[in-house]
């Protein structure tokens, strides 16, 4: 028989987190974890859900994929006719969430969001595999399409238009960057008394963080 939803746990018991434990710079520490799940072979460790709220103040989340990350903040690419993109658009406001089950860990980091420049959409659109840079152009991104035959159609003719030449960056395609103010390390503890650590900064522009240890 199906087990209960209700009755699906796990005891998380690899290990804790405290305050001592950290470094005093979050993307310092965020690194130090992201590298750890590269050596224990975790599954796309850069994957990472993406909150954004519109307009209408509805929430709305995705799982997008992490393409750099540096003292500026965390980068994902993507089109900017999307939802995602009108969303961040009208409020440039969003959350992100690593989630490494195998490691009982997880990251959340809150910030405003700014389009990365030009020049860096244009170097990270030409390192991309062909395929997915005519897939850029390809695909009206959260528009209605009448089926799958619309794509491949689609895919010919940019094929086609870009043969035996460099695909160009669409100018509906780019880059955002979540420039964070709290960044969240959570480690799984039995009896879900989990360790949570986060940082905070002082004031929109300063680069000293409070370090907090909050209740499960």
């Amino acid at each position: 028989m199906t087990a209960s939803i209700s009755d699906l746990r796990k005891e998380y018991t690899r290990q804790g987190l405290d305050l001592a434990d950290v470094l005093p710079d979050p993307i310092a520490q965020f690194r130090r974890w992201f590298d750890a799940a590269l050596q224990a072979g975790v599954s796309e460790p850069n994957a990472m859900h993406l909150c954004t709220v519109g307009a209408n103040g509805r929430p709305d989340g995705r799982i997008v994929l992490l393409k750099d990350v540096s003292n500026a903040g965390f980068v994902f690419y993507t089109n900017y006719e999307s939802r995602k993109s009108r969303d961040l658009l009208a409020n440039p406001f969003a959350c992100l969430t690593f989630f490494y089950p195998d490691l009982e860990q997880q990251i959340r980091i809150e910030g405003r969001v700014e389009k990365v420049s030009d020049a860096e959409s244009d170097a990270y659109f030409a390192s991309r595999p062909r395929g997915s840079q005519i897939g850029a152009w390809v695909s009206p991104q959260s528009q209605p399409i009448d089926a799958r035959e619309t794509l491949t159609e689609r895919q010919r003719l940019y094929e086609a238009q870009f043969a035996d030449q460099p695909v160009p960056r669409p100018p509906h395609w780019g880059g955002f960057c979540v420039v964070p103010d709290l960044i969240e390390f959570w480690q799984g503890r039995p009896s879900r008394l989990h360790d949570r650590v986060r940082y905070r900064r002082a004031d929109t522009d300063s680069t000293n963080w409070q370090l907090d240890r909050l209740a499960p």
